[in-house]
């Protein structure tokens, strides 16, 4: 079993939260747009972090993290980008990799929008964004989400939305 806990869209901003959560991961993945190596410095004392650079990340993050990661986790085979679009509407050069050389699992960041779905149209590929845990955009909520990955097979998606747990702790 693997425990893998997914973030993206952070923009020099980690939630103390997001540190107690991912805390028994036994990886994180970071979709982009860091904001600072900092926050990767963060995550990395819990975890190791996969990730891929964002639109708004400098050189210190371009330099550690390529625009597209490519690997595999106990027989998946998983694609994470920033920028990927939606099941229906992937950019166009995703798509043509993706009907080339389909992934079981396609992460992407980018768009602050939770959004877990099988595509249908992709071999009912996983497609997982986990939304935007920093605080800068035009996202309703703040979201991460943890899954475990075994024997080929994802169980316990869960989605935490980081303003409702900041809420309940201040009761």
């Amino acid at each position: 079993m693997i425990k893998i806990g997914l973030i993206s869209d952070t923009h020099n901003y980690l939630d103390p939260q997001v540190l107690e959560f991912f805390e028994n991961c036994d990886e994180i993945w970071h979709a982009g747009d860091f904001g600072t190596i900092e926050v990767a410095d963060q995550l990395r004392e819990i975890a190791p972090v996969i990730g891929v650079y964002g639109n708004i990340d400098g050189q210190d993050i371009r330099s550690e993290y390529p625009l597209h990661q490519h690997f595999e986790r106990d027989g998946i085979k998983i694609w994470m980008t920033h920028i990927g679009g939606i099941p229906g509407r992937y950019c166009l050069p995703i798509r043509q990799e993706m009907d080339a050389n389909p992934p079981d699992i396609f992460v992407c960041g980018h768009s602050h929008i939770l959004r877990i779905a099988r595509d249908q149209d992709h071999n009912k590929m996983l497609y997982m964004n986990p939304g935007a845990a920093g605080r800068q955009g035009f996202q309703q909520q703040r979201t991460i989400v943890r899954f475990e990955i075994v024997e080929g097979k994802i169980h316990n998606v869960e989605v935490i939305n980081l303003d409702v747990e900041q809420e309940e702790a201040a009761e």
